[in-house]
């Protein structure tokens, strides 16, 4: 039975650490890993302890066994005192850790040294082995050392409790358990039932369940922080996060110049039932009942001047956990210049709001021709696609022209305007595809189609760094897309994600026909153009497996247009 217990402790520890490395997150503190990694093989080294029939083999166990023992608590400690956000020296650490090593290295000689066991024995009782032991002074000292850790952590609970608000109460009450567990099943219940039978592995799994709460909690806090965090030295924004209960979740330091009353609220606690706090709570009750009434004003009065007067954008948005809403985001945007711009503007005469327009068309046509020259500069490298940019971006605007006219996607006509401006854009990323396979004169092998492929995902990130600044996020969202996701198949097989369906953005499925289409039309370096014919039939059978089907229609309507522009274009 005690064999059979430890076996199901092991289990139990193996099951814990493998849902611990399912809802594994970047942001996790590096000492919940080592705890998940501990537990199992001290429970192992129970199991080992079980079947031992030599002391030899007992001792091996007890090695294996104290892996745990003399590191567990050092990592619950730092864990605990990482989560209350108190920085200890590097010194003190590296201190601490040294001495575990070094009871674990006396641990090591446990049957050539006295330092750990002064004397150590097996007798075999009811077919259980059990080890009698004499104490040695390192024994002591990790005793003490064990105490030490323990109470340093619950002094570090208790303070942050009273005196750390931006520390989650949850977590703090959670972290209180598995240290609990650990010290007193090791230093005041170390056996029960009968001599033989160990409870500290069932202790061991028991904490490692409480630890994966906390895990599961502190990733919902690591998702606001890391959101704020990254926009942090963005002193025009302020961030606020809340989870699916309103209750408080953290926020940035623009935010709370914004709202003072964020200064008195704690992490975990409600917010907005104060009346000074329904001017921010009434922006998620409205996105609560629609969630595309997202956008709000926020103004700040200065009784004084109002001249002063601060206008911010409000926004609401679900807060995100990968693929899973976690709660709500809200984010302030000082829109303060722009509405004194847009006073000023509507002050102006007709003759000077004609030469704003003038202007900014001039401004937008050297945006156009800079993001095409860059994309010709780019096309300029490769020697095997002569002209795509332009032919592909005709063949978009040929597709396009042709949904419109069937009525069955309800497209606007911003929507259209910024497919067709942002098709020259689709292979920027091939600007850091490597001179030898992006001009090499044949087929790629595995390794360079590979490295070619990465072309998609970069040209998204080199236009997200080109449009970074653009009013236009409508147009930004298109461009990165169509860079992203235009060699998707619907059905999955494409690449850089793998998308499937509607999943994969309308702008990039239109753009991967016209793209294809003209890779087949046209002559490369490995092949020659396939006729019309040839190449309308390799499209069609495409159809509902690399395109999505609901463009049939539309393509076919289009395809003596392409043709027409094709044989032109060749003659």
């Amino acid at each position: 039975m005690v064999a059979v217990y430890y076996e199901i402790t092991l289990f139990l520890s193996l099951l814990f650490a493998a849902g611990y490395v399912f809802i594994w997150h970047k942001h996790f503190d590096v000492n919940f890993t080592l705890i998940f990694t501990l537990v199992p093989v001290a429970c192992l080294g129970y199991c080992l302890s079980a079947f031992a029939t030599t002391l030899e083999g007992a001792l091996t166990a007890q090695k294996v066994i104290y892996i745990g023992g003399c590191f567990l608590q050092l990592f619950i400690a730092l864990s605990i005192f990482n989560l209350c956000k108190i920085n200890l020296p590097h010194w003190l650490r590296t201190a601490v850790f040294m001495v575990c090593a070094l009871i674990y290295w006396s641990v090591l000689g446990i049957g050539r040294s006295d330092k750990f066991y002064k004397t150590v024995t097996l007798k075999i009782h009811d077919g259980v082995p059990v080890l009698t032991r004499e104490y040695g002074y390192m024994h002591t000292i990790f005793y003490v050392l064990t105490c030490v850790l323990f109470l340093s952590g619950i002094i570090a609970i208790i303070y942050s409790w009273f005196r750390k608000k931006d520390v989650p109460r949850r977590i703090l009450l959670l972290l209180v358990i598995p240290d609990v567990i650990c010290v007193s099943c090791y230093v005041f219940v170390l056996k029960i039932f009968d001599y033989n039978f160990d409870i500290l592995p069932l202790a061991y799994c028991l904490a490692e369940a409480i630890y994966l709460l906390i895990a599961y909690r502190v990733n919902m806090y690591d998702v606001g922080d890391t959101v704020i965090d990254s926009m942090v030295q963005e002193e025009e924004f302020g961030y606020i996060s809340f989870d699916f209960q309103t209750r408080y979740l953290g926020s940035n330091e623009v935010a709370r110049r914004i709202v003072p009353e964020l200064n008195d609220v704690a992490v975990d606690d409600p917010f907005g039932y104060k009346p000074s706090e329904r001017k921010i709570r009434h922006f998620i009750e409205a996105f609560k009942k629609d969630p595309s009434d997202n956008t709000g004003l926020l103004t700040l009065h200065d009784e004084q001047d109002h001249d002063n007067d601060r206008y911010y954008t409000v926004n609401v948005n679900y807060l995100y956990d990968g693929h899973r809403k976690r709660g709500y985001i809200i984010t302030f945007n000082d829109d303060t210049e722009n509405r004194k711009y847009i006073k000023l503007l509507d002050t102006y005469n007709e003759d000077l709001k004609r030469e704003v327009e003038q202007k900014t068309q001039h401004i937008v046509q050297m945006h156009d021709n800079l993001i095409m020259s860059l994309a010709v500069m780019v096309e300029s490298r490769d020697n095997s696609t002569g002209g795509h940019i332009k032919r592909t971006s005709e063949g978009v605007r040929i597709l396009i022209d042709e949904i419109l006219k069937e009525g069955k996607l309800d497209l606007t006509p911003q929507f259209c305007a910024n497919v067709i401006k942002a098709a020259p854009m689709h292979d920027l990323g091939k600007i850091a595809v490597d001179d030898a396979v992006l001009r090499k004169p044949g087929r790629f092998t595995d390794e360079e189609y590979a490295k070619m492929k990465q072309h998609a995902a970069e040209g998204a990130r080199v236009i997200h760094e080109i449009l970074r600044d653009t009013d236009d996020e409508d147009f930004k969202i298109i461009a990165e897309n169509v860079a992203h996701y235009h060699h998707e198949r619907v059905d999955g097989s494409g690449y850089p994600d793998g998308l499937k369906g509607d999943d994969i953005p309308l702008e990039s499925r239109i753009m991967a026909i016209a793209d294809v289409y003209d890779a087949l039309v046209s002559k490369r370096v490995y092949k020659d153009a396939f006729d019309f014919e040839k190449a309308n039939c390799i499209i069609m059978e495409g159809m509902g497996t690399q395109f999505d089907s609901k463009l049939r229609s539309a393509y076919e309507n289009a395809r003596p247009r392409l043709e027409a522009y094709y044989r032109e274009k060749n003659n």
